[in-house]
């Protein structure tokens, strides 16, 4: 089925009763068609925070939690988040054993839908800290010339153009939820090895997506990959943290290198 005929954009029941096959898989490889041989493009990890987790233990009583579920970037398949945040939901009046059975059950079920094996932390609800973002913000930079529409060739290397290692980021990600036209926000951070990038055409290139219609791992894949084939890096990081829809965020990373892969992080805005 394709992404149109999902819950996506629709008004739905939630539902009260543990539904798993609401899950709604998303094929990866027609996105990432035209970065087939991009090196990386199917190297990192997605991290999902999900605020609104319950269940009811053995006698009855609600539980609640955070979670944080990583999926591999090498899995065919992405999860649409209504589906998610409703499949979550339906477990809210379901019982079980033990936080190892929700967590087991939860697992069993996200790995499926996937096609690869997803992992499940659980935390509690004021235990997940808030981190200030490393690197050098160029929210400041003034570019000469913007775009409505994500424009690779905004993309330049600084004038001396020397060897650098450095990581930059910004607060300016902005892009659309390609079904329903919701805009979705993201700090973006981008760690790279090679000739210096210059920071005035990077914010240029990423605030041209503030009109572009794409899910939020699309839109990373699209950012690596434009990077890496226009500036030529040795090494490079694509991690973006968008801020919390519907109760879920969702933060994709790709690496170039894995010992590049990061640790996930909460930012305040999040």
């Amino acid at each position: 089925m394709s992404v149109e005929q999902s819950l996506l954009g629709k008004d739905t029941n939630y539902p009260t009763q543990y539904q798993p096959d609401i899950l709604f898989p998303i094929s990866r490889e027609t996105a990432r068609e035209a970065y087939r041989h991009v090196q990386g493009i199917r190297q990192g990890q997605d991290w999902w925070h999900v605020f609104e987790i319950s269940w009811l233990n053995s006698n009855g009583i609600p539980q609640v939690a955070i979670g944080r579920l990583s999926l591999p970037a090498t899995s065919p398949n992405l999860i649409e988040s209504k589906s998610l945040k409703l499949y979550f939901n339906s477990m809210n009046f379901t019982t079980f054993a033990s936080k190892a059975d929700f967590k087991a059950t939860v697992e069993k079920d996200l790995s499926h839908a996937a096609g690869a094996p997803i992992r499940m932390d659980l935390f509690q609800v004021d235990e997940l800290e808030i981190t200030k973002p490393q690197g050098i913000c160029i929210d400041d930079q003034q570019p000469t010339r913007l775009e409505q529409h994500p424009d690779a060739s905004l993309l330049a290397l600084a004038t001396d153009a020397e060897e650098v290692e450095m990581q930059l980021y910004s607060h300016l990600l902005r892009s659309n939820c390609p079904v329903t036209g919701q805009p979705d926000w993201g700090t973006v951070f981008i760690r790279y090895q090679g000739k210096k990038i210059c920071s005035a055409s990077l914010l240029a290139y990423i605030i041209s997506y503030r009109q572009h219609n794409g899910f939020h791992e699309q839109c990373v894949e699209q950012i690596y990959a434009d990077i890496w084939q226009n500036l030529n890096p040795n090494k490079l990081m694509v991690y973006a943290t968008y801020t919390r829809r519907g109760g879920l965020d969702i933060n994709p990373c790709r690496v170039s290198d894995q010992d590049w892969l990061v640790e996930p992080i909460r930012l305040a805005r999040q």
